[in-house]
């Protein structure tokens, strides 16, 4: 029996299993356990997403404007952020952010004032609208979150959470 057979009939097996029993029937000279971890990031993504979208969708927004919208809200009231603050936080060019500004502010949802000592520095605020939308959609958010991680028990979930910041960490994501 190949390596491919025993995955396929492996009750336990996922979509990536499959995947690295092929290469190791192919090409059992190469070692192909990063795609143990990074095809199964990929793929959880992949399935993730719709259900992510889905609850977007149901507030009026996508996950860009979430995005702006609730960086903008964790940061409090006190805090506008300047376009470049949330391109950092967003991690998207300078283009990307000002659309999705452009789009909030359409909608109501943000303002963007000049700064008072400065006059080439702009800062981005919730509007009462937009902070309304964010505080309906953050829960819901969150339950979909939850539902899509409820296969884990709560330690082996902290497990992850630790592992997955020793590696972003490790890339530089330190800010």
């Amino acid at each position: 029996m190949t390596k491919k057979d025993a995955a396929e009939s492996d009750t336990t097996a996922d979509h990536v299993d499959r995947v690295l029993a092929q290469w190791a029937d192919q090409r059992p000279d190469l070692d192909v356990s990063p795609m143990s971890v990074i095809g199964r990031l990929a793929r959880l993504r992949s399935l993730m997403d719709p259900a992510m979208k889905k609850t977007f969708a149901g507030h009026g927004l996508d996950r860009a404007s979430f995005d702006v919208l609730a960086t903008l809200r964790r940061n409090g009231p006190d805090h506008p952020l300047t376009p470049a603050e949330l391109m950092r936080s967003a991690m998207v060019t300078s283009g990307a952010v000002t659309q999705r500004l452009d789009r909030l502010q359409e909608r109501g949802l943000i303002s963007r004032t000049p700064s008072p000592t400065d006059g080439r520095v702009v800062h981005v605020a919730l509007t009462g609208e937009g902070l309304e939308l964010i505080e309906r959609a953050l829960p819901d958010h969150l339950a979909t979150e939850r539902s899509l991680l409820a296969p884990l028990p709560p330690a082996e979930l902290e497990q992850l959470a630790d592992i997955l910041r020793t590696l972003l960490v490790g890339l530089g994501d330190t800010d």
